[in-house]
């Protein structure tokens, strides 16, 4: 009896099969049947498949819509890879090299001139913008008692001094019969009660002596005093310098110095002229490097096309709570001519790289 032969692969086809069903069945791999998942859970499934074919279906659409991208004539270069580097410190902002600011001009030596004591105006010597030296007369004043209690004064003196010529004599002719008295009690010619009244008569003499040049000296004292009043009736220049204010007019009465100050009734103003300054304010953040003998440049509004040296003369002790500045006052070099008080500066005051002060 002959044995069929087997097929090399587990799987027989039945008879009624065609031979190219039979062939591919060859290759295909037996598929196990999968447990059926319960019914909640497939749900699930299928939602989650109609999301993706969903998603899939929008993806293919906006591929489809979008137009092609053409290639670029010239390609971006890829970035270069970042490599990491150690963190640099941040370098410190430069020096400021000049310090700026504003000011205007002053004159250090300048005065209001009063009048010590009161009087009417008799004469005024002096014009606005007139140069006076000093001692020079200013303005003239005239005080009728200051110039009686002088007279007073003076004819004191002259009766003081007559009084001390009448107690000088009279001291000589005690001194002289007391020395008389002496000799007659030395005879036993006169009684011990006539010397001792010599001897008093002397001794007044010399008291009423001594009164009188006290009376002297006190009448000079007195003199000194009227003068010294009369003399202010002259006011005269304080220091040498340019009338730049007059307030004084013949006729006007005139108060005392202690008056006039409460009321602001100055004659006139007095400025020194040949050394000027400016004072300038500079910001707080600008003053490092600030100091004494620091050199730059000004210009004056008045001048704009002139501008000259300056140097730091000296600083404020303290800021400005209010404009947060600090003052400073500059001595000038070369100047330009014509110059005046009040006159508005701009300054520049120069640092080197560092910030410091220049050679």
């Amino acid at each position: 009896m002959n044995t069929p032969n087997r097929s090399p692969h587990p799987f027989v086809p039945p008879r009624d099969v065609s031979r190219d069903a039979a062939l591919r069945s060859l290759f295909e791999e037996p598929v196990s049947p999968k447990p059926e998942p319960p019914a909640r859970t497939g749900r699930r499934l299928s939602l989650a498949a109609l999301a993706m074919a969903l998603a899939g279906a929008a993806a293919g659409l906006v591929l489809i819509l979008q137009p092609p991208i053409l290639p670029l004539r010239n390609p971006v270069p890829a970035p270069a890879p970042v490599v990491d580097k150690p963190a640099a410190v941040a370098p410190m902002p430069p020096a400021a090299r000049e310090i700026t600011g504003s000011g205007f001009v002053t004159a250090p030596q300048k005065t209001l001139v009063f009048s010590k004591y009161e009087g009417q105006l008799v004469r005024v010597a002096v014009a606005t913008g007139d140069l006076v030296s000093a001692g020079d007369v200013l303005v003239v004043l005239d005080d009728a008692t200051a110039r009686s209690t002088l007279d007073q004064a003076l004819l004191d003196r002259q009766k003081a001094e007559l009084q001390a010529k009448a107690a000088a004599l009279d001291l000589s002719q005690t001194t002289t019969s007391l020395s008389r008295t002496k000799n007659l009690a030395l005879r036993d010619a006169a009684t011990r009660q006539a010397l001792e009244e010599a001897q008093t008569a002397m001794l007044k003499a010399e008291n009423a002596l001594a009164q009188a040049r006290q009376s002297i000296d006190s009448a000079d004292l007195a003199i000194r005093v009227a003068q010294e009043r009369v003399d202010a009736l002259t006011v005269r220049a304080p220091f040498a310098g340019t009338v730049t204010r007059l307030d004084a007019h013949v006729g006007d009465s005139v108060l005392s110095r202690s008056d006039s100050v409460r009321e602001s009734q100055s004659l006139l103003a007095l400025t020194d002229m040949t050394d000027l300054v400016i004072d300038a304010d500079v910001a707080e953040r600008q003053i490092a490097g600030l100091v004494p003998g620091l050199a730059g440049q000004a210009v004056l509004d008045g001048f704009p096309d002139r501008p000259f040296a300056v140097t730091v003369r000296r600083l404020s002790p303290v800021a400005s709570a209010e404009k947060g500045t600090l003052s400073l006052r500059l001595s000038l070099s070369n100047p330009p001519a014509g110059i005046r008080p009040n006159m508005a500066a701009r300054i520049r005051l120069f640092l080197n790289d560092t910030g410091d002060r220049l050679p």
